[in-house]
């Protein structure tokens, strides 16, 4: 008896501006100052708003929330607001947002199957949603360096939870390379300028390449 092998596609099919969407949750002020400790706060958020200036440079469809904006978690960052006016916030007081049908609607109405998720907490705001995604059969995409929690220990069982339940664990950069595949496309002006302001050494070697350039010519 033969097992027929399942096709390639199950394993990798790679994102694209045009099957993917952002899901930012819960990134609000209060959460990042009383509740990180795994990851430095600061590159935490640093990784949150460069996942949505990498959503607006590709156009993704992206769905913000809030877990009780009136209460200790506070408000979302700023920036995000700033950078995605465009984009829906759904505030909510249920924990899992996939629980949430007016999260589950405004994923849907992206029609997109691939989630680009990030939490402000991987074993919760992150870990259950993304698991709840792929029970749904969405392909889930974690952004593991733009979430965080209160300890290692809580972010390596987090990581292994999801991973077992079949969510692609990432990080921000290899999201942002996926999704620009080549420095020829028309993005890659944009995707250099991200870059160089969310890393701060590919700044400093791109200034440098610039200044030597300067002087040659």
């Amino acid at each position: 008896m033969t097992t027929e092998r399942p096709a390639a596609s199950c394993f990798y099919e790679q994102l694209t501006p045009d099957n993917a969407a952002m899901l930012l949750i819960d990134h609000q002020v209060g959460t990042l100052l009383f509740g990180i400790s795994d990851i430095d706060p600061v590159n935490l958020k640093n990784n949150a708003l460069y996942l949505a200036e990498v959503a607006e440079l590709f156009n993704l469809p992206t769905i913000l929330t809030t877990s009780n904006p009136n209460g200790p978690n506070g408000p979302l960052f700023p920036e995000l607001i700033e950078k995605l006016p465009d984009s829906p916030i759904i505030d909510r007081v249920i924990i899992n947002a996939w629980n949430d049908p007016n999260f589950v609607a405004a994923v849907e109405k992206t029609g997109r199957q691939k989630l680009i998720m990030a939490g402000v907490t991987t074993d919760v705001c992150l870990a259950f949603p993304a698991i709840s995604a792929v029970g749904a059969g969405y392909d889930v995409y974690a952004v593991i360096d733009a979430s965080g929690t209160w300890n290692e220990t809580a972010q390596r069982a987090a990581i292994a939870r999801m991973t077992q339940a079949g969510v692609k664990c990432v990080n921000t950069i290899a999201v942002a390379a996926e999704l620009q595949k080549d420095w020829t496309l028309p993005s890659a002006p944009g995707m250099g300028k991200i870059f160089a302001e969310r890393l701060p050494s590919f700044g400093f070697v791109l200034a440098g390449l610039e200044h030597t350039k300067q002087n040659v010519t």
